[in-house]
């Protein structure tokens, strides 16, 4: 049965709950154990699939088909376990199952309130696959006192004392704050934080300690004191120069030898961490520099691509280069000339989106990209940009464009090569979606296999010619123009397995321009980088070299 650990946080929001949790589930691996981590959010929609990126950052998409918060994506990264829909839940979903229950008659007529009822909920659903692994590492959202919190924090409460002593325990992460003109580190947030979380019911275990300083001697034993906490469980986190040195870190500080000292786990198992230390040789020991433009939709907020910046850094660790990532807003494309802004790079890359604005621009950079055969990675809407280029460009299809554009402009302005997908086959029946559905749930979602032409340079890359790789989309470029547009040198590299939907396109006679529908860099690791990013940034690199 899995040991729990709940992870809150304290005073300020993002100071890295789940980069904190995603290395410590990377350090408990590291001693032997098997890990799984859980987020619950206390927002109120369903799930972040139709948040704004601007709002929530990316949507990070399970093997499931599950839109989960980004997270996952760090969970995933720092302990390579893949994530399920079950490992993410929002106060949405739980008040929706809740209600949906009350409607079918469940609760035999019960007036239904947040304790029991909702809290018994959030309890079932941290209990699931709580005997397949050794530690289960729950990440509540937000901060303590807030309010859509509450039910979070009782049910963790509750949990807690439903289970065995000694079986669960609580990590509180917090702010220090430095204040310049006294010189000092002040505790009192914290101590104020943890008063907080002591009021309703919840004693921490053990104090993550966010700082853009050293922490004195004599502030760790404040803490300790005020806030009822063995002085070794009082653990600093620094800033860092990159995530992947968190573990190290962590390490370092004895986070993970408090954690099971919490648990009475004696003698600890001695931890193996040349992964990591490989991770960071790489980084920090790095023999060149590679620089690439993202030609993206949300770049006001580098979260909106996160698995993508961390993608591109695992390909520069397979071929030893630091990346230099540089962030491209596609509608200055749609005004001005792009050769000026992308001419020093060594590639480009355009991600997904969704919606018209921008499409010109990110058009322009594929055609730039395809021009002057520098390396192109078009991933999602990068992909289906490309191919309207090519239509347009060397096919002469004028006016090759998206039926998404038609329909938001509320008419008809494109031959539509990309067109609304209304069924697809997923394992063993059809999925059929409307354009009128709900937007929530109700895209091409998850992991789908894909067959690869074999010679092909995709082929080469992956090194064989079946693969399966997450999808997020709901339009699909049409395969009737397939026989003219691979007859001007766009070849069709990756289908789905019955052939009907396209999942890979790539130039002929271009040293790297490849276009995927799906999203690869949400199975990248920095100890597994995914191949097509360190083969992308390979052939970057090889540019370089020519500069």
């Amino acid at each position: 049965m899995a040991r729990f650990i709940f992870i809150t946080g304290g005073v300020v929001s993002s100071l890295g709950k789940g980069l904190a949790s995603a290395a410590l589930g990377a350090l408990l691996q590291a001693r032997g154990f098997s890990v799984r981590l859980r987020k619950l959010d206390p927002y109120l929609n369903v799930d972040p699939g139709t948040m704004s990126p601007f709002e929530h950052g990316e949507v990070f998409v399970t093997d499931d088909g599950a839109e989960t918060d980004l997270d996952l994506g760090h969970y995933e990264r720092f302990t390579g376990v893949a994530a399920r829909a079950t490992d993410s839940v929002s106060s949405g979903r739980i008040y929706s199952t809740v209600l949906e229950k009350e409607r079918r008659g469940d609760y035999l007529g019960k007036t239904i309130q947040v304790i029991p009822h909702v809290t018994d909920e959030i309890k079932d659903f941290i209990s699931i696959g709580e005997d397949e692994v050794d530690f289960m590492l729950c990440e509540i959202g937000g901060t303590v006192g807030d309010i859509e919190g509450l039910p979070f924090f009782e049910a963790i409460r509750q949990f807690s004392q439903d289970k065995p002593l000694g079986q669960c325990i609580f990590m509180h992460l917090t702010l220090l704050p430095y204040i310049a003109s006294a010189g000092e580190l002040k505790t009192k947030p914290t101590q104020h934080s943890v008063k907080e979380l002591r009021s309703i019911g919840i004693a921490p275990d053990i104090l993550l300690l966010r700082s853009e300083h050293p922490i004195p001697e004599k502030e760790r034993e404040k803490i300790a004191q005020f806030c009822n906490v063995r002085k070794d469980a009082v653990i600093a986190a620094p800033d860092l120069e990159t995530i992947y040195e968190a573990p190290l870190a962590y390490h370092r500080e004895g986070l993970d030898q408090a954690v099971l000292d919490a648990f009475r786990i004696s003698p600890a198992p001695r931890p193996e961490l040349s992964r990591w230390e490989d991770v960071m040789d790489r980084l920090v020991n790095a023999e060149g520099e590679v620089r690439v433009a993202i030609v993206g939709k949300y770049t006001r907020l580098e979260d909106a691509y996160k698995s993508i910046a961390e993608a591109l850094t695992h390909g520069g660790m397979a071929n030893r280069v630091r990346v230099k990532s540089e962030w491209i807003d596609a509608e200055i494309f749609e005004r001005e000339d792009p050769a000026p802004y992308l001419e020093g790079f060594h590639a480009i890359l355009v991600p997904g989106g969704f919606g018209e604005r921008g499409t010109e621009g990110k058009i322009k950079a594929a055609q730039f990209a395809r021009e002057r055969k520098i390396p192109y990675l078009g991933i999602c809407l990068g992909m289906q940009m490309a191919v309207i280029e090519a239509a347009r460009n060397l096919g002469g299809m004028a006016d090759a464009g998206s039926e998404e554009f038609d329909h938001e402009a509320g008419r008809k302005r494109f031959t539509p090569v990309v067109y609304h997908l209304k069924e697809w086959v997923k394992g063993n029946h059809t999925v059929a979606r409307k354009l009128d559905d709900d937007k929530g749930g109700t895209m091409r979602l998850g992991a789908y296999t894909a067959s690869l032409t074999k010679g092909s340079k995709v082929a080469q890359v992956y090194g064989c010619t079946s693969i399966e790789e997450r999808h997020r989309h709901r339009y699909e470029v049409d395969t009737k123009f397939r026989e003219s547009l691979e007859q001007h040198g766009l070849c069709f590299s990756g289908m789905s397995p019955d052939g009907r939907l396209p999942e890979i396109v790539e130039v002929k006679d271009h040293p790297w321009f490849i276009g995927v529908q799906f999203h690869p860099e949400l199975k990248s690791k920095p100890f597994a980088p995914h191949p097509l990013f360190a083969d992308f940034v390979r052939a970057a690199k090889e540019v370089e070299r020519l500069v």
